[in-house]
């Protein structure tokens, strides 16, 4: 049953692909990124679950905190044209 729920993530995971690579915009090629990156965490935990190694949900965990952190940088990016530039609240 669980190995249904790997096929299944990697099935969505392509359509997932597909949108990053012909997303009509920025930012929907932005969020299928991220909505592949979270896949690839499930995914890792359900690869953990299948070879029933617990340890392995650390690595899974990671990986999301990265991406969340890389997603906001990149958002921050686009926005203000640079990592380093303060809000504009502070700018004053």
């Amino acid at each position: 049953m669980i190995e249904i729920v790997a096929l299944v993530l990697l099935l969505s995971m392509g359509i997932i692909l597909i949108r990053a690579l012909l997303g009509p915009s920025l930012f929907d090629r932005i969020l299928a990124v991220n909505v592949f990156s979270t896949k690839t965490a499930l995914l890792i935990a359900v690869y953990a679950w299948i070879i029933d190694r617990p340890d392995i949900l650390d690595i899974a965990i990671v990986y999301a905190l990265i991406n969340f952190i890389a997603v906001i940088a990149f958002l921050k990016l686009i926005v203000r044209g640079d990592l380093a530039a303060s809000s504009p609240e502070h700018q004053r």
